[in-house]
């Protein structure tokens, strides 16, 4: 609000009062309030402020932020305005990131004519596919052998050192950089958005990912561990062109919109601004790719243990262990269980909370600090409640004992005279391809060697396996499973009896 006072041109003495009183009365705003009458953090501590703590910035005394980091990519205008941006990318075209020093005078010295190493990552946004990354991953790398999820366009680059692609991190790679210098780095991202969604009825829907990028200073030994600070953005990437069209598809349809409904929306940006978040936890990816385990016969079955129909020890598939969170984790291991567990926006929130401070709460105490959605979601993973699948199957190799035994008793006696070993698959999709990859991941196989699946119907006919059949499968139904090679190439076919 703006204060116009109409005074006299020609009495300078009632002028000057009363700028005098007006400055007096400035100087003692906040004066009465001492530094302890109150503390800004504990307001924002309140549950109202909840939703919106997430995007603040972290108090200047208990962390710096060094660094800033621009992609130069516009963001779509069609995102509300509480929202967090959303950028599209044209796969394989180089995008550049600016590394900018955001340091004042005299902050973090120690890095001063210094490297630092960063490591950028295309991570997935959504959290269902979080859990299960690895998995998803293995199953990029079959399908694009050779390929990478993100490379650097090194030729394109500026004041980058040492750049490493390591081959067993697909989505990760890491330079060494000094924030004293110009510093930019172009990323490519040959992934689209598409290719991790299940197909449905009615068009696919591509998932978004996450650019993010951590920083690390040299520790006493000389290696980069010591982290200085994270950031990223949420990105969708699209065939060559295609975020060209979305970006032209978006701004068209916001200008149809009416002006009281355009004001809901962001304004679409030149460039995106990644914002502060916590450091990805870092997670050891074992490669799986195991050899074929097919033998070259008509009917095959995966390597067995002599006459019970399971399948011999071969290291195991990278499965999600129970990251259960103990009453004698320490602070510092509650906040890395909180990373595991993507709860990274209430880091600062519990940062001197031990496991038993954390498993004290109550659900009523979790869902008013946290809010309903992520209060339940954190409440059941601190009580280490698992959802049950929606179907259970179990199955077993035939051995070649009872196949040999099969033709001379008709009515189904050779089973009884032979032990099985029946292993559970859980489905939550329900789908022909989830299928295919549990089946892969318990013999330790690719999905590819996997042609086909059919369940023998009557007479012994051999019915291909769709989503509406898995859809109709009884709870806890058994299956044994038997191979037959496709003479049209190396893959396999499984049978369901």
């Amino acid at each position: 609000m703006a204060w116009a006072l109409k005074l006299p041109l020609t009495d300078e003495v009632i002028e000057s009062g009363l700028v005098q009183d007006f400055d007096a009365s400035l100087s003692g705003i906040g004066q009465e309030l001492g530094a302890g009458a109150y503390s800004m953090s504990d307001v924002l501590a309140l549950p109202i402020f909840k939703q919106e703590e997430s995007n603040l910035p972290p108090d200047s005394d208990n962390k710096i932020l060094p660094f800033q980091y621009v992609l130069c990519a516009a963001t779509s205008p069609a995102v509300k305005l509480h929202d967090e941006t959303l950028t599209y990318l044209n796969q394989g075209q180089s995008y550049e990131i600016r590394m900018l020093d955001n340091r004042k005078i005299g902050e973090l010295p120690e890095i001063t004519d210094k490297m630092v190493k960063s490591i950028i990552r295309v991570v997935f946004h959504d959290r269902r596919l979080q859990y299960t990354e690895h998995q998803q991953l293995e199953g990029w790398r079959w399908n694009r052998p050779g390929d990478r999820i993100l490379d650097l366009d090194i030729p394109m680059s500026v004041g980058i050192i040492d750049p490493r692609a390591n081959p067993t991190q697909l989505n990760t790679v890491e330079f060494l950089w000094d924030p004293s210098k110009r510093t930019s780095v172009f990323i490519q991202v040959h992934c689209i958005s598409t290719e991790f969604t299940m197909r449905k009825h009615g068009g696919e829907k591509g998932v978004p990912f996450r650019i993010q990028i951590d920083t690390f200073k040299e520790n006493e030994n000389e290696e980069y561990t010591e982290h200085l600070h994270s950031a990223s953005c949420q990105v969708k990437v699209f065939k060559p062109k295609g975020a060209d069209r979305k970006q032209k598809t978006d701004r068209e349809k916001m200008e149809k919109k009416a002006p009281q409904e355009k004001e809901k929306y962001q304004p679409s940006y030149k460039t995106t601004i990644l914002t502060e978040c916590c450091p990805w936890p870092e997670v050891t990816y074992v490669s799986n790719s195991p050899s074929p385990g097919f033998s070259t016969s008509t009917h095959n079955s995966f390597p067995v243990a002599e006459g019970n129909g399971s399948p011999t020890h071969q290291p195991e598939p990278v499965v999600q262990v129970a990251d259960n969170l103990l009453p004698t984790a320490t602070p510092q291991d509650a906040q890395q269980w909180l990373l595991r567990n993507r709860f990274s926006p209430f880091c600062r929130l519990f940062t001197n909370f031990s496991g038993a401070d954390l498993l004290k709460l109550t659900r009523e105490d979790v869902i008013q600090i946290c809010g309903p959605a992520d209060g339940i979601r954190l409440f059941n993973a601190l009580k280490g409640r698992v959802v049950r699948p929606r179907l259970t199957i179990y199955v077993c190799q035939e051995s070649q004992q009872a196949r040999e035994q099969q033709p001379k008793h008709e009515n189904g006696d050779a089973a009884a005279n032979t032990f099985f070993v029946y292993h559970a698959i859980y489905l939550e999709e329900l789908t022909a391809a989830e299928l295919t990859e549990k089946i892969a991941q318990l013999f330790n196989i690719s999905p590819r060697q996997i042609n086909q699946i059919f369940k023998q119907g009557p007479t012994g006919i051999h019915v291909l396996v769709s989503d509406e059949m898995i859809q109709n499968f009884q709870d806890e139904v058994c299956f044994v499973l038997d191979t037959m090679k496709d003479d049209s190439n190396d893959g396999y076919h499984i049978i369901l009896k």
